[in-house]
């Protein structure tokens, strides 16, 4: 109707919002842990860890990621060493007692990182006769999340005892989802997984959101898939969605986050725009 502003419509099919920036922090601490989780691979896992963080690092929030996958895509995205140097998985076998030992800094202010690297597949094997094995980076972590507002978990692609470690660690779990049908049948075996570890190891878990990437809104694919993955969870999706883009590996081979190497592409402004979501959402202070 003449007159009347209609609001736009997202690609959720919800009206597009714009998050405040968030105030900045008085302290620092204590840190709410979120893993990042997809038993699928090349769903975007990696990605969303280093930007968000970024992201939320740039908002005046201290943040540890933590590089959970024997890839160690994860340390290679934000320029770290991993050879020869202390990783999760000397503080997972306790050959290493303090993690302050193991984090590095990044090229972000704010953004530290504990790395990984493959030695990390072999912690499975070494664990699975451990006295509570499902709560030993639980445990690790304890130690230094009063360092940081945020920790964040880059879990590896399966569902395996260091991604039953990272859920039970962890207070929310935050599941990037390809929007691609294949992809999309594996998150009701996760959200499976999460109700079990809630119900057997870690009471307090919930699902912060899942995070639809990879998006092209040229295929209709792409608008189908998300459009059924709102009808399934619904409030849980989160409004903003990354798109498919070429620049997210130029950004991972110069070591850095796309906030930091195209800061203007509009893939930087949407991680930048999900972080602004969660403390909107309340799933970081």
């Amino acid at each position: 109707m003449a007159g009347l502003d209609l609001p736009k419509i997202g690609p959720t099919g919800r009206p597009l919002r714009e998050f405040p920036v968030p105030a900045p922090l008085k302290s620092h601490g204590p840190a709410r842990i979120i893993s990042l989780c997809n038993q699928k691979g090349g769903v975007g896992k990696t990605t969303t860890s280093v930007n968000v963080g970024a992201a939320l690092a740039e908002y005046g929030r201290k943040v540890l990621a933590i590089d959970f996958d024997p890839q160690g895509a994860l340390s290679a995205g934000l320029g770290v060493l991993t050879h020869d140097a202390p990783t999760i998985y000397d503080l997972l076998l306790g050959t290493l007692k303090d993690p302050n030992e193991a984090i590095q800094h990044t090229s972000v202010e704010g953004l530290d990182i504990i790395p990984a690297n493959i030695d990390l597949s072999a912690a499975e094997v070494h664990l699975v006769s451990e006295v509570a094995r499902e709560s030993i980076l639980s445990r690790v972590l304890r130690k230094v999340s009063d360092q940081y507002d945020v920790i964040l978990i880059d879990c590896q692609p399966s569902l395996g005892l260091l991604t039953v470690n990272a859920l039970t660690a962890s207070h929310g779990v935050l599941i990037p989802l390809e929007c691609e049908y294949f992809a999309l049948r594996g998150v009701a075996l996760l959200v499976e997984t999460i109700d079990k570890i809630r119900d057997r190891l870690n009471p307090a878990i919930v699902l912060d959101g899942i995070l639809a990437t990879m998006y092209d809104p040229r295929t209709l694919h792409s608008r189908e898939v998300l459009e059924r993955v709102v009808e399934t969870f619904g409030d849980k999706v989160f409004e903003t969605v990354i798109g498919r883009t070429v620049k997210f590996p130029d950004a991972t081979v110069s070591g850095k986050p796309i906030t930091q190497f195209a800061p203007e592409h509009s893939s930087a402004k949407s991680y930048k725009q999900l972080a602004r979501e969660l403390v909107a959402r309340g799933a970081i202070a």
